[in-house]
C-alpha cells in the first residue's frame, strides 16, 4: 500500500487534521544546523526532498533549548521560501513562560500554526536531573496547554514505543502520554523504533485507555553500524536482538549494512501502513538519500527518480 499525497489547502493546514485524513501522511524531520557546512547540508536535503511533496516537515530543538533561535529561523525560512508545511519543535527546558510565549508569538507571526511540544532533555546529559526553570513549566502537558491557549495552533507531542527512559514502567508512561493528549494534543510522533510491533503495542495500550489521538511512527533507516551502537540513546530501547543478528552478518561491508538498513526500514513502513497508521515520519539526520530510497520502495514517484 502506497502512502497518499494529501492536497495542499489554501490556508495553513493543521497537522492534527491532516493525520486524520483518509490516506496516510508522510513527513520528514530535520535538525537545526550548528555550522555553515551544516546549514548547507540541511538546505540541500530540504531541496532534494521537497519534490516528494511531503505532508509536512519538522525542525527539532537542541537539548536544553540550545538551538532555539536557529530552530525558529529555519522554520520561518521553510514557511516563507519553500512549498513545504513546517512544524516547529518547542521544549520547556531552561525556558521561562515569558520566553516560551515569545517564541510562540514569533512562530505565529511567521504564519506557523503547527508545533511539537516536548519537555526536552537537560543540556549536556540527556539522562541528567531535569530541573524546572524557576518561571517555567514542569511537564509537557503544561507546555501543550500554554501553546493551545496562545492561539490557533495544532499541537503534537512525543510518544515512546518502549517507554520514556524516565518512566518507571510502561503503565505510568502510557498514563503520562494520555494526560498530554487530554491537555489538548492533536497528534503525536513516536521516538524512533526498529520493529513494527513496538509501535503496534504502543497503539494498543493507548487505545485501551479510550484515547484516540493519532500517533505517527517516527522511523529512521540504519545506514551504519554506529547507528545500532547508539540505538539505546536514540530510541530509549535496546536494538532488537534478531535484527541485530542480521546486521552483524554484514557488519564488515558498509554498503551491505546500508542496503540492509534501507530494506528493513521499507519493510517495516509497509507493515505499518498495512496496519493502518495515520502516516510515517522519517527522521532524516539532514540527509536525503536513504530517506528517498525508502520512499521509492514504498511509492515510486517520477519526481524522485
Amino acid at each position: 500500500m502506497a502512502l497518499g499525497l494529501p492536497s495542499r489547502l489554501p490556508a495553513t493546514p493543521a497537522i492534527g487534521e491532516l493525520v486524520r485524513g483518509s490516506v496516510p501522511t508522510f513527513s520528514f524531520e530535520f535538525f537545526p544546523p550548528k555550522t555553515p557546512e551544516g546549514e548547507r547540508l540541511l538546505w540541500r536535503a530540504i531541496r532534494e526532498l521537497e519534490p516528494l511533496r511531503p505532508s509536512f516537515v519538522s525542525i527539532t530543538y537542541g537539548a536544553g533549548g540550545t538551538t532555539r533561535d536557529t530552530t525558529v529561523a529555519v522554520t520561518e525560512r521553510v514557511a516563507t521560501e519553500t512549498t513545504l508545511l513546517p512544524m516547529a519543535h518547542l521544549t520547556a527546558v531552561n525556558h521561562s513562560v515569558a520566553e516560551l510565549r515569545n517564541v510562540i508569538g514569533r512562530l505565529a507571526g511567521a504564519g506557523i500554526r503547527n508545533v511539537l511540544a516536548v519537555r526536552g532533555d537537560p543540556p549536556g546529559d540527556p539522562m541528567g536531573e531535569w530541573v524546572q526553570h524557576a518561571d517555567g513549566v514542569l511537564y509537557a502537558e503544561d507546555l501543550v496547554r500554554l501553546v493551545k491557549e496562545s492561539g490557533d495552533f495544532s499541537v503534537g507531542v512525543a510518544a515512546f514505543p518502549y517507554k520514556h527512559p524516565r518512566s518507571a514502567d510502561v503503565e505510568s508512561d502510557t498514563a503520562n502520554f494520555v494526560r498530554k493528549c487530554r491537555a489538548g494534543a492533536d497528534f503525536a510522533i513516536t521516538q524512533m523504533f526498529f520493529e513494527a510491533d513496538e509501535y503496534l503495542r504502543l497503539r494498543d495500550r493507548v487505545a485501551a485507555t479510550g484515547c484516540d489521538t493519532p500517533i505517527l511512527p517516527g522511523v529512521m533507516p540504519v545506514t551504519r553500524m554506529a547507528t545500532i551502537e547508539r540505538s539505546s540513546q536514540l530510541s530509549g530501547a535496546p536494538f532488537p536482538p534478531a535484527l541485530l543478528a542480521r546486521f552483524e552478518k554484514v557488519a564488515n561491508d558498509e554498503a551491505a549494512v546500508r542496503e540492509l538498513g534501507v530494506e528493513v526500514c521499507a519493510e517495516m513502513c509497509a507493515k505499518l501502513i498495512d496496519e493502518g497508521v495515520p502516516g510515517i515520519h522519517f527522521i532524516t539526520l539532514n540527509r536525503s538519500t536513504a530517506t528517498r530510497e525508502v520512499w521509492q520502495l514504498l511509492a515510486p514517484l517520477p519526481a524522485a527518480a
